[in-house]
């Protein structure tokens, strides 16, 4: 039996799949708040409890033998930023201690490379540039970046056996929310987006990051992180072919950062009244700055993980997205 968190999310619910394709028993620890669609027709135990109730979390860890901890609240903006903290590093700590009163044999947990530097250069980042927290932009990036070094603390401190995971920009089908990377592929498509900024990001199907959790599982050394990423794309060429699957013209003009810190203020004043995340954030604008360029490497070669052309990941996220309504 495979307990994983975040399961009816964009990743987990990629990784249950793959789980279950793999022929695993799969329990499944949800909110009772959380939306269940990505599970629908799927045979998964779900067990209902939170990150912050240990006795849920005892419920969640009888008869386990692996966890997938890939819940993780990814926004980049929050009217309470402290509670992308509280859920990303407390809910963390309190399930890993849950995982070693069990006995549990091995975790995957999943990060995110936002735990990594960015290269000054603009070449591709890998495993050995961990970020400081002193560094980090933003509530999301640094609540990733203390829970991995809680992660890493507790593997060699109290053997915890955890295998860590560093998605890139996972893209493709069943991003209900959408997360912010689905946003731009929505408005793209919908041609609300007249103007970008010169960054860059490294672009991997959500499938291949799941099939990369399962190979971690198998094959991955404990206390080390792998990159799961795909292919790295300037915002502009992803533009560019969004523009092209959907015979639409790609936006020419090109804004320096500056010019929209403005916009991004004025879009946060008011989601702070309404409550909703808004599509430009400053905290956005100023991870823009960098060109979040990494390679797959290591989890290739130690892995034998594999991801498909970026091209592929927004055909099927353009695919998803038409046919659940995002796209009128």
């Amino acid at each position: 039996m495979i307990l994983i968190t975040g399961a009816s999310g964009f990743v987990g619910a990629a990784v249950v799949r793959q789980l279950l394709a793999a022929g695993h028993a799969v329990r499944a620890l949800i909110r009772p708040s959380s939306a269940r669609a990505n599970l629908d027709g799927l045979a998964v135990e779900i067990v209902q409890g939170d990150l912050r109730d240990a006795a849920s979390l005892r419920r969640a860890m009888a008869g386990i033998r692996f966890v997938f901890h890939v819940a993780a609240d990814y926004r980049l903006w929050a009217r309470r930023p402290q509670d992308i903290v509280q859920t990303n590093v407390e809910g963390t700590r309190a399930l890993m201690e849950a995982a070693l009163r069990a006995g549990v044999e091995r975790i995957v947990y999943t990060s995110s490379v936002a735990t990594l530097k960015a290269r000054p250069d603009g070449a591709a980042s890998d495993e050995t540039l961990p970020l400081d927290p002193a560094s980090a932009i933003g509530a999301y990036k640094y609540s990733k970046v203390v829970a991995e070094r809680l992660v890493e603390t507790m593997v060699a401190e109290r053997k915890l056996p955890a295998v860590i995971v560093n998605p890139s920009t996972p893209i493709g089908p069943r991003d209900v929310r959408p997360t912010p990377t689905g946003r731009i592929i929505v408005e793209a498509v919908a041609g609300r987006m007249p103007a970008y900024v010169d960054t860059g990001l490294n672009l991997v199907h959500v499938d291949d990051v799941a099939a990369g959790h399962l190979l971690a599982l198998a094959k991955g050394r404990v206390g080390e992180r792998y990159i799961l990423g795909g292919q790295d794309v300037l915002l502009g060429d992803m533009l560019r072919e969004i523009a092209r699957l959907t015979g639409r013209s790609p936006p020419k003009l090109r804004l320096p950062r500056r010019l929209i810190f403005p916009i991004a203020y004025a879009a946060e004043a008011v989601a702070y009244f309404t409550d909703r995340e808004p599509f430009v954030t400053t905290t956005g604008l100023r991870l823009a700055k960098d060109r979040m360029f990494f390679t797959s490497a290591k989890a290739e070669r130690e892995l034998s993980y594999r991801a498909r052309p970026y091209g592929e990941a927004i055909a099927d996220a353009i695919a998803w997205f038409r046919a659940h309504g995002y796209l009128t």
